[in-house]
């Protein structure tokens, strides 16, 4: 049997290119913030294309973070959270004592990055900071502000560029609103 097409369309936010340009600005913050042994930690799955070319653009800059990642799960396959932010695999370098740049797709709920940041302040980082691509405008679950994020977005379900909807899209080069046109 083939597999059907989805039915969504994809509204364009954010091109390439302009997501390009942010990122290697968000690199400058970093750089300027001279942050001590920086270690960064990116959340997966989301943020894995975010993350490698946020570590590219710190390497031009001069940095050389060590880098490790988290896989943490809200989402499972639908377009709200669960509620329950679940470990699927956990940092396995030492990082006490040291500067932690989390990395993250998107904030929304904050549960997900409120849960990352208490973790791995409760277990000795000097520091944790937060670096989210895209800080949605809706009303969190949880208090957290971002310290570094690449773009505000309006309410809606975004996909492109490592964020997905039931693992589709992720590859898409640029950042889109999913419009449902599946007929009522």
């Amino acid at each position: 049997m083939a597999e059907l097409a989805p039915a969504h369309t994809i509204k364009p936010l954010f091109s390439a290119e302009i997501i390009a340009a942010r990122i290697d600005a968000i690199a400058d913050e970093i750089a300027a913030a001279q942050l001590r042994d920086l270690f960064i930690v990116a959340i997966l799955k989301g943020s894995f294309i975010f993350a490698a070319d946020l570590i590219r653009a710190l390497h031009r800059k001069g940095l050389a973070p060590e880098i490790d990642f988290i896989f943490l799960a809200s989402y499972y396959t639908g377009t709200m959270s669960g509620g329950e932010v679940r470990i699927v695999r956990d940092v396995e370098s030492e990082f006490a004592g040291r500067d932690v740049m989390l990395v993250d797709d998107i904030l929304d709920s904050g549960r997900t990055l409120a849960f990352a940041k208490d973790l791995l302040e409760k277990r000795g980082a000097a520091r944790v900071l937060t670096c989210v691509l895209i800080d949605k405008t809706v009303t969190r679950a949880t208090e957290i502000t971002p310290d570094l994020s690449g773009f505000v977005c309006p309410p809606g379900f975004v996909v492109g560029y490592g964020m997905d909807l039931a693992h589709r899209y992720r590859e898409l080069p640029f950042i889109g609103e999913v419009i449902d046109d599946r007929p009522a």
